[in-house]
């Protein structure tokens, strides 16, 4: 344990100007080429075989102990979020890692490096696998939507598209550390969330002459803001409800009614039947909008990311891996669950998992003054707080992660039920439809 801490020091270099460079390159998700073309060229470096999936950004790798036990997944982020304000954002894109996965990278490679050392692998079992995976953000849900029409993805998320074709296949339990503004820490879990594009279709005709002639889509879908508003004080605290539409298109020009409007959101919730349960409250919320002012309404459900259930035992792990890599700070072992999302809530309904948050950021997550404050700690030391972890787990014959992997109950059987599952959650179509006789059925 000590000398795969010891190792990562070695990269010490290499490991901080991942951070620098990654987060000098951010990129969304399902379009980070050049994070992905570089953390594919310090693998390749390193001596690993990736295996990179066809029209996917990342790649996986294999490392086998020659001695038998599970297999442990350990992931990090490719895509950044987007914060136009943000003073070292792309000025084209408005794209900046005010995420904190540019330091999960960074981690990785730390990580993927420790391991390459003479001697590494002694006294481990099983296998390893390492992820440099895409899009855990869950934004540009109009950009995905096309990729999804056109084949090259299934899945919003990077995690359940990686899951769908294949590439955890094998795997038995999985961890991910996150960069936080905080001690390190780690918690029950996080909501999940389904998400949504609305389409309010109106008529259009001129705004100055003839303004009764139409059908004014941007009333509609203010009402339909306010609709929703009028409803959250019906969603039990348990549930942990949360629903954030923003507008991504208001109309075409001042001079006409606008005919199009089109909006975003999330529904998060701490169950499936959380989610479920108010996500029809929502859609009934914003159709009946529609219905008031005459237009109609495309309403277009979207699995997102399924609620975060991280495993007690690997919890464990990480708060002994942490006094261990980090004796002189405290941990912090949360016991609610987080209202944000994340895409490793798919894997722990099909394998044990943990998603802890290592110390190093300052500034508000997704806001413009988020930035990467000790890379030391959010990189270097992260790092062998994973290979820590990972010793834990694998070393003494796999024992532990064995233990974990038997006496884990999964939400879903398999990959395939879950899978399965969350399809049932796609639903599109106009809400209503209006009668010759004046009479409008409406589907909720």
């Amino acid at each position: 344990m000590q000398n795969l801490m010891n190792a990562v020091d070695k990269y010490r270099d290499l490991i901080l100007e991942a951070e620098r460079y990654i987060w000098k390159h951010p990129e969304t998700g399902y379009r980070e080429e050049k994070t992905s073309q570089y953390m594919k060229d310090v693998f390749t470096r390193l001596g690993y075989e990736l295996e990179c999936p066809e029209n996917l950004t990342g790649f996986i790798t294999r490392i086998d102990t020659g001695r038998p036990g599970p297999e442990l997944l350990i992931l990090g982020e490719l895509d950044s979020i987007i914060c136009p304000n943000h003073p070292e954002a792309d000025p084209v894109t408005g794209a900046v890692h005010s995420c904190g996965h540019n330091a999960q990278c960074a981690a990785l490679i730390g990580v993927a490096a420790a391991l390459k050392e003479p001697g590494a692998l002694d006294g481990l079992s099983g296998r390893i696998r390492l992820c440099a995976v895409p899009a855990e953000e869950l934004l540009e849900i109009e950009y995905r939507s096309q990729l999804r029409a056109e084949g090259k993805i299934r899945y919003f998320g990077g995690k359940p598209e990686s899951l769908s074709r294949g590439l955890f296949d094998g795997v038995d339990l999985a961890f991910m550390v996150h960069t936080s503004v905080k001690v390190p820490s780690v918690q029950q879990g996080s909501v999940g969330c389904v998400a949504k594009r609305i389409v309010y279709k109106g008529v259009a005709a001129h705004a100055g002459g003839s303004p009764w002639d139409g059908r004014n889509a941007l009333y509609a879908a203010n009402c339909g803001l306010n609709a929703v508003n009028a409803i959250r004080e019906t969603f039990r605290e348990s549930d942990i409800i949360r629903v954030h539409p923003i507008i991504t298109h208001g109309g075409d020009m001042v001079n006409a009614i606008p005919e199009t409007v089109r909006l975003e959101s999330y529904v998060r919730g701490s169950s499936f039947e959380g989610i479920a349960s108010a996500n029809k409250r929502v859609n009934q919320a914003f159709t009946g909008a529609a219905l008031s002012i005459g237009t109609n309404i495309e309403i277009i459900d979207i699995p997102g990311y399924a609620p975060l259930n991280n495993d007690e035992d690997m919890m464990r792990v990480a708060q002994e891996a942490s006094a261990i890599a980090m004796p002189d700070l405290d941990f912090y072992m949360g016991s609610g669950k987080g209202s944000g999302s994340t895409d490793m809530g798919d894997l722990s309904c099909v394998m044990p998992v943990v998603h802890p948050y290592a110390p190093g950021a300052v500034g508000r997550s997704h806001g413009n003054d988020y930035y990467i404050e000790d890379p030391e700690l959010a990189c270097v030391t992260c790092a062998k707080w994973q290979l820590v972890m990972l010793s834990l787990l694998m070393g003494n014959g796999a024992e532990r992660a064995q233990k974990i992997v038997d006496e884990y109950k999964p939400l879903f059987e398999s990959k395939e039920a879950y899978l399965a599952y969350v399809d049932e959650m796609n639903a599109s179509g106009d809400r209503i439809v209006y009668g010759e006789d004046g009479i409008a059925q409406v589907k909720i």
